[in-house]
Formats: structure tokens, C-alpha cells, sequence
């Protein structure tokens, strides 16, 4: 059985990065979002990518950027993967391809429009369901996505509200390709704790071993 992935997002220090990776950690999220408590400039996150070891992914996350603010920002700092989390349009969404991972907000009523919608666009290579419209800490009904999971290819990502408590039991109830953490690991906002991010890390490894 496949196990589930593990991203830490937010990460704005080398330690922080380098506690995620001894975790176990599968990608590092570096937030390129202005005015938010996890922001950081593309070269001070350039640094820290540079320095992580092989076959560590990493993702960009933007909200709403116009195409040629994501073309700066890219060149600056490039990742394996461009996380947009805000209301881009499908035609942005394409240009800002490939390798794109879509961030969406969880509502029981649109929930299974909205992955059919970026499950047909083919520069979407995962898509990563909130509680929020992201880095708010909100969880949602997990076992809600079984079924709208069910009838799309693209993997599904679940955010918000996840920490080393409640981690187990999202992935026990919808199984999800992957699984994201920032707040859930922070000892204050934007500030990463050691030990969090090894429990997260460890009760996502447990639930694995317990399907």
C-alpha cells in the first residue's frame, strides 16, 4: 500500500527545514504570500533549498499572484511545484503550468464540482483541500471526500486544522495521496516546533502501518 506523503509547509528557517527532513518529511512549502505571518523572500528561501538533500520536493505557494509577478518569483526561487491558493481563473492556472498543485477551500455543497473542475486540467498535478482559504488552522469533515475522491485521478492533498493529535485520523478516513502541516507544528505563528513536526511526522507513519 501507498503511503502517504508529508508536506511541511511555511518553512522559513534552515533548522526548521532541516527538522522536517530528519522527520521524514517529502516536501518543504515555502510561502511567497505577502503579509502573512509564514511569508518569506524567494532568496532567503533559495537558501534553504539549496541546502537540503537529494530527493527533497519543494513547492512555492502563491494567492493571486498575476502571471507576471509568478514569472519573478519563479525565476528568483525556483521549486518542483507552484501551489496556488487563491481564486485564479483556469486560464492562469494553466500558464503558471506544469507541475501545479491547486489549493481549494472545503464546502460539503461545491466540494465535488471543484475537484472534478481541476481534476480535467492537466497541468494539475495534485489537489490540496482546506478548511480555509489557507494557513488559518481550519479542519473540515475528512470522511466527506471519500466520495468525490473517488471519481478523479489527480491526487488529493488534505490541509487544515492538522496536527500530531488528529493527523491519524485524517488519513484513516479518507486516505489522501498526502497530508500538509504549518500551524500544526508551530509553537507561535510562523515559528516551527522540533518536536511537533517529529510527532506529526510519527502519527502519520503509525496510520500507515495500521491500514
Amino acid at each position: 500500500m501507498d503511503r502517504t506523503r508529508i508536506k511541511v509547509c511555511g518553512i522559513t528557517t534552515h533548522d526548521a527545514a532541516r527538522a522536517a527532513v530528519d522527520a521524514g518529511a517529502d516536501v518543504l512549502g515555502f510561502v511567497f504570500v505577502p503579509e502573512t505571518p509564514r511569508a518569506i523572500e524567494p532568496e532567503a528561501a533559495f537558501e534553504i533549498l539549496s541546502a537540503l538533500p537529494p530527493m527533497v520536493g519543494t513547492v512555492g505557494v502563491f494567492r493571486n499572484a498575476s502571471l507576471e509577478e509568478f514569472i519573478e518569483l519563479e525565476q528568483r526561487c525556483p521549486t518542483d511545484w507552484s501551489q496556488l491558493h487563491g481564486a485564479e481563473p483556469e486560464n492562469l492556472v494553466r500558464d503558471c503550468g506544469p507541475r501545479v498543485i491547486r489549493g481549494i477551500r472545503f464546502d460539503p455543497e461545491t466540494i465535488a464540482a471543484e475537484l472534478a473542475r481541476w481534476d480535467a486540467i492537466d497541468e494539475i498535478e495534485g489537489i490540496l483541500v482546506d478548511g480555509s482559504a489557507g494557513g488559518e488552522g481550519e479542519a473540515f469533515a475528512w470522511e466527506a471526500l471519500v466520495g468525490p475522491m473517488a471519481s478523479i485521478s489527480t491526487p488529493v492533498i488534505i490541509a487544515g486544522g492538522l496536527h500530531p493529535g488528529n493527523v491519524a485520523e485524517a488519513v484513516r478516513a479518507c486516505h489522501p495521496f498526502a497530508v500538509d502541516v504549518s500551524s500544526g507544528v508551530e509553537r507561535e505563528p510562523g515559528v516551527k516546533d522540533v518536536e511537533k513536526i517529529r510527532a506529526f511526522c510519527r502519527a502519520v507513519r503509525e496510520a500507515d502501518a495500521q491500514q
